[in-house]
This record gives structure tokens, sequence and C-alpha cells, in this order.
């Protein structure tokens, strides 16, 4: 009887449940209204909601340095760092002599075996820097605070491990690249192709290459202090001790045993977790008493004052600026951070080869097959000469750089550059003093006072009260609030594509920007003034924008093997991470502190929408992205939109009234009589200069042949008396 009775009960209780479950069904659909996720409403979030999440978000920093008086602070930026550089170059080693000499002053160590191949093969090829390598130094030194088996075994363990570590790998025996499995084709025939001209002076070894363009590898902060104790207080002083050096690798080295395969292994030390959030991860690296290990995030603050200056936060130490553990407001405003779209981390050190890496990782940068490939070509026929040009910054690209759930999207940082550079608000602009001068004093000539010892090692102008320009009497240039929309036909910057996120999301950014047309490189090419963005890793277009005659302004927090041969201010135009200097950085070199004038692409934005920029009535088009082929999403995917032939000549007559219009502006408008327009061409035709000098595929050859003589010499049983003496 009691059972029956509970019986009834339960079933009583069951009905009422389903009445109330039915309830909440909405009409035409299954899925209960509680249960709707953030991301399937995202669509619905007014316009002006989504622009006070991105605007409203305050976090405490530093206050940036004070600038010098007199000239506006560009000028001061751009002497200071080409004086540096100038001074870098005229300092480069001239003999071998001179080069073993530099060498050991630099790093307390004889150069590898076969240094003297490598210098002969730098020396032939016409490499311009051919001491500064310290990037290869720096990435490699905690490796020499681990025995040479140690790491060559955990090589074979993470290659045994199969595809599902997400890794290629490379046997190289005899002088030859034998073996190579994971990737895509064409890195594989980049990479062996990379390495055929200098492989046969290569020990044997297995190199593990990250298949990702995410980095992979993070040590703790003690773990890796404790490495590179080791390294400098034991295994390097006895390499520079040695009283003979063999110039030449062991030739077999214990465990390599081996060839055509790698065998297998059960367990991996590799943790993947894509698409969810990494910075608890990623910061594990930075000291304890850096902004990003502080414990309470309301104590949190980014310090500036390391890499910005003046009040709108100019960047003078680009180093700095892109090293995480200065920024912990990045967990809140970068892709990667927020949802990786590929992710699989290590925090032993296992050397792990990555094209780019954020600087808490320890993986070693080389150059990338992407740019070696050249998978973005730079075509001449498509870029104009520079008075030809339109007066404006210009980007077209993906929603790439993280993946987009619960809209994460507004935690991203190219949604956020492209919100910031395009809102309706108030940004800050600099004005002259009362009684500017125009004379630019003949100190600041980069080719005079070549003093090497006001060079920076770090690659970054931490000099910026330089007297030779200033004086400490002379007055600054006064921070103004101005419309953002008075200049806005000097920004033309948009999405062409969205990717990379659920469908919420997806539908949710298509109805807070503007995506526009796809854009090839003759769309691109037509300004004056071009952006490159970080994507999911490095941004795959640089080079391709260095060659051309156009200013490139580079926003980047990942970091490439180029560092030390590519210089702010003096090869591109550096971007703060916060944007007070964006639109000022446009304006000076523009030349345009009268307004927005009458350039290019002025007009109404479409209501409610954000990277609008139209021109009389008709949408340009958007840059092709060349971001790498392996993952949907990238810049350059997707179906180009075809035009008839009346709307090709329609577009070119267009072009030629906006370009008309955009040259008729004043020439003396930036506030420092003109100079921002004239600078803005010289620093255009400098770094295409030096592109199709020091970026070349011989240079990228010669960096990588330098790089794996220094890791055989660290994974070498014998690396205390190996090593090259006159």
């Amino acid at each position: 009887m009691r059972n029956r009775q509970l019986g009834v009960l339960g079933a009583v209780l069951f009905f009422v449940f389903c009445l109330y479950s039915l309830s909440r069904i909405q009409p035409g659909g299954l899925v209960p209204t509680a249960q709707q996720g953030p991301a399937d409403s995202q669509a619905d979030i007014s316009i002006s909601e989504i622009i006070a999440d991105f605007s409203n978000q305050h976090f405490a920093s530093t206050k940036p340095k004070l600038a010098p008086g007199g000239p506006h602070p560009i000028r001061h930026l751009i002497a200071d760092a080409e004086r540096e550089f100038e001074a870098v170059k005229a300092r480069q080693s001239r003999t071998l002599r001179d080069a073993v000499a530099e060498y050991r002053r630099r790093y307390g160590l004889p150069p590898p075996p076969h240094f003297d191949k490598w210098w002969s093969f730098a020396k032939s090829r016409n490499v311009q820097l051919v001491d500064e390598f310290d990037t290869i130094h720096e990435l490699l030194t905690p490796f020499w605070g681990l025995k040479p088996a140690t790491i060559r075994a955990r090589v074979r363990e993470v290659l045994g491990y199969g595809f599902e570590n997400q890794l290629m790998g490379v046997q190289v025996r005899n002088g030859n690249a034998t073996h190579i499995f994971g990737g895509f084709d064409w890195i594989q025939t980049a990479l062996v192709s990379m390495m055929q001209s200098f492989v046969e002076y290569l020990p044997d070894m297995d190199l593990a290459f990250n298949a990702n363009d995410e980095p992979r590898v993070v040590i703790p902060h003690d773990d890796m202090a404790r490495l590179v104790h080791t390294a400098r207080t034991v295994a390097m002083p006895a390499a520079n001790a040695a009283k003979s050096l063999r110039n030449g690798f062991t030739a077999k080295p214990a465990g390599l045993n081996y060839d055509g395969r790698f065998d297998e292994v059960k367990q991996t030390r590799f943790n993947m977790f894509p698409h969810q959030a990494v910075w608890t991860h990623s910061r594990m690296s930075c000291p304890p008493d850096a902004p990003a290990r502080i414990l309470d995030e309301a104590d949190q603050f980014d310090d500036i004052s390391k890499y910005a200056v003046s009040d709108l936060g100019f960047v003078y130490n680009w180093t700095a600026m892109s090293d995480i553990c200065l920024s912990p407001s990045l967990a809140y405003t970068y892709g990667f951070f927020d949802r990786p779209n590929a992710y699989g981390v290590i925090h032993d050190l296992v050397p792990i080869f990555s094209q780019s890496k954020i600087s808490s990782y320890a993986d070693i940068l080389y150059p990338s097959p992407w740019y070696w490939a050249d998978k973005v070509p730079y075509a001449e026929e498509n870029d104009p000469a520079w008075p030809d040009k339109l007066d404006r910054l210009y980007w077209r690209g993906s929603t790439t750089g993280g993946f987009s759930r619960n809209g994460g999207w507004r935690r991203q940082h190219r949604q956020r550059f492209v919100q910031k550079i395009n809102a309706p608000d108030t940004a800050t602009i600099l004005l002259p003093p009362p009684s500017s001068s125009s004379s630019s004093p003949s100190t600041t000539d980069p080719n005079k006072n070549n003093n090497p010892d006001t060079t920076n090692n770090n690659n970054d102008n931490a000099n910026t009260n330089n007297n030779a320009i200033s004086s400490p009497t002379q007055q600054q240039w006064t921070p103004h609030p101005t419309p953002r929309g008075a200049f806005k036909s000097l920004i033309d910057v948009a999405f062409s594509h969205v990717g990379q996120c659920d469908p919420g999301d997806c539908d949710a950014q298509r109805a807070f920007f503007t995506v526009r047309d796809y854009a090839d490189q003759a769309d691109v090419l037509r300004n004056r003034h071009v952006l490159d963005l970080d994507g999911n890793a490095f941004s795959g277009r640089f080079y391709a924008l260095l060659r051309s005659r156009s200013l490139v302004y580079k926003w980047a927090v990942f970091r490439e093997w180029h560092a030390a041969w590519l210089r702010p201010w003096v090869h591109f135009v550096p971007l703060s991470l916060h944007g007070g200097d964006w639109l000022e950085a446009v304006r000076f070199f523009a030349g345009a502190g009268g307004g927005g004038g009458s350039g290019s692409g002025s007009g109404s934005e479409d209501e409610g929408k954000v990277g609008e920029v139209k021109a009389e009535g008709k949408k340009s088009g958007g840059e092709k992205g060349g971001k790498r082929e392996k993952k949907e999403g990238k810049e350059g995917k997707g179906k180009k939109v075809k035009r008839e032939e009346t709307e090709k000549v329609g577009r070119r007559e267009q072009q030629q009234d906006e370009e008309a219009a955009a040259n008729k502006r004043e020439k003396k408008t930036d506030g420092d009589d003109g100079l921002g327009r004239k600078e803005a061409e010289r620093l255009a035709m400098q770094g295409r200069e030096w592109a199709q000098k020091a970026l070349r595929n011989e240079d990228l050859e010669a960096w990588f042949f330098r790089l794996l003589l220094e890791y055989g010499r660290v994974i070498d049983d014998d690396r205390e008396n190996i090593g090259y003496a006159l």
C-alpha cells in the first residue's frame, strides 16, 4: 500500500514538472528561454550597450614619460631611433676576426662550430647586420641549464606522441634532412628548402616545429630562473674556459641511432584546451613583482611608463610594450588570452620552434616559412607612386585573434582596434606651442653624432629626452580634445570577413561592424598609410607592406625573429596598446592638423554600424588577407566578389576623384610646418629600401643557419669543448 502511494505521488510530481517545462518553451521552438546562452542573444543587444561595453573599460596605469619640448614628440622619437640604428649599422664587424671578438664580448662564449662557414655564408649574401643575433642568445640561454641528453630526449618524446601534439618533426642525419612528418605540405617543402643551402654543416638532430599559430611553451618563473642561473654560472663559464676547441660537432649523439621514424610514446606533457582563457598560464613566467602577477585584480595596473612617452602614449620602447608582464589589461583586451583558436601548452622546457610567440613563452623563434615561401607576394604593379596615393590609414582583415563565444569578441584586439579608431567619441590630439619654430636642428641628422655608446641593444629608443633636438626650456605640445569624426577622412579601417565565432557571436559582430568588401593588394597600396595588426599570431602580410611605397603602422604583441633587424620609427610606425596615440600618429604623418579636410573617404557612417567609411556612397574594397592557409576565417579566405567591367571603370573614376580631393589638402596643417607629411614619405621609402636589403630569403636563411648552429652546440654532449677559435 505504501509503495503504491509513493508511486502515485511520484507520477503527480513528474506531471507537474512536465507542465512547467512546457510553459517555458518558446512558441515554435524547443529551447527553454532560460537556457539560451549569451551568444544566441548577442544580436539583440543594442549598439549603444555594446559601445559602452567597449568604451567604459578603464584600466589603471602609470603615467607615460614626459615628452621633450620643442618639436612634435614623434620627431624626437624618429631622430633618436635613426641615430641609434645608424650607429648599429656602422659598428658591424668587417672581418671574421672582428666577428669572433664581438661574439665573445657580447656573450662570454666562443662562437659555435662552423662559425667560419656561417660567416662566409652571410658575407657572400651581403647580410647587413652580421653581429645582431642577441635574440638567439636569449632564446637558447635557458637550455644551457639542462643536460644535452635531456634536451634530445624531450624532443624525441614530444615527437613520438604523433600528430596529437600538433608538431612537425624534422630529422637531420649525415648532413641531410632525411625525414619529415606533420604540418602542411607547403610548410614542409619551404622548411626543407630553407635549410638546403647549409644543412651539410649541421649535426645529427631532431627538430620539433610548432604546427599551430599559437606558442606552446610556458615555464614557471622559479623554474626558468633556476635554469638561467645554472646556464650563466655553470655551463656557459665552463664552455668559455676551454683551452682548446674542436671546430665540429659530435658525430653520433647518443639516442639518435634511428632514421626515418620517431618511436611511439604513449604519454604527452602537452595539455590541449583551445577556446579557453589562457591568461593564467601565460603570466606564470612573469617575475613575482610584475604587474601581471598582482593577485588582486583590483590592484593591477599597466606600467606604461616603461614604453610610452607624452600624454598620448607614443611608443619609445617596442620591447617593453609587447612584454605582457607589464600589461595585465591584455587579459581582457587581447584575443589570444581570451580564447585562442588553438592551444596546446607544456610547462617543461622543451625546444619547440615557433614562427612567433608571446613575450612570456619560451618557444624558439625562427624565420617563418610563410615569408620565405612568399605566401603574400608584393607586386610592384599594384603600388602607385607616393604622390598618387590616398592620404589615409587603411586596413581590411578578418575577426581573427581568438575564438569568440558568449560575447568574447568585445575583449579581442582586432575588434577593439576597429571599434576604437572608428568610435563616435572624443579623441586627443596635440597642438603646437604658441611660438613653435619650424626649424629642424642639424643635429637631428641621423648620419651625425653616430656614437655607438648611445645605442640600445634591446632595439628601443629609450632616450626620449635627447638634447640634440630640444632643450628643457622649450615648450611642450598641448593635448587637445577634439571630435574623432573631424578626422574620419583619414581613417578607412574595417573588417572584410567575420569568422572564428559561435553563430550568435558572428551575428552580433555583423550587426555591430560594417563588413566591407574583400580587397586585393591594389586596393591596399593605393593608400599612403597602411595598418598591420596581429591576428591569431603574427600577421603574414607585414613584409609585403614593408616592401611597398606606403608607410606601415604596426600594432603587435606577438614577437618575431627580426626584432633586432627592424626598428620602430625607422622602418615602421609603432602603435601603442591603449590607442591614445593612434589618431595623432596618422594626423601628424598625414599633415591634417586642420581637421578632416576634403580628403578621401569622408562621408556619413551607416547608422549603428562601426567601420563604415563611405566614399560618395560606394564602399571601397578590403585588403587581401594573406594569412596562413591552414585555418578557416583567415584573411584571404573566402570567395572574391566578382565585379562587372562597368563597375571597374566607375570605381577607377571614383578613385581618381578621391585622389584629387586628398591631394588638395593644405601642406602646412600639422602644426610643425608640414614636416610630418615629408617624414611620412621619407620613412615609407626608408622602410622599403631596408626591406629589400634585409628581408630577402638569403637573410632569413642566414639567421636560421646561425640559430641551428647555436642549437646544435647546446644539445651536444661535448658542448664545453666545441666551438670556433682563430
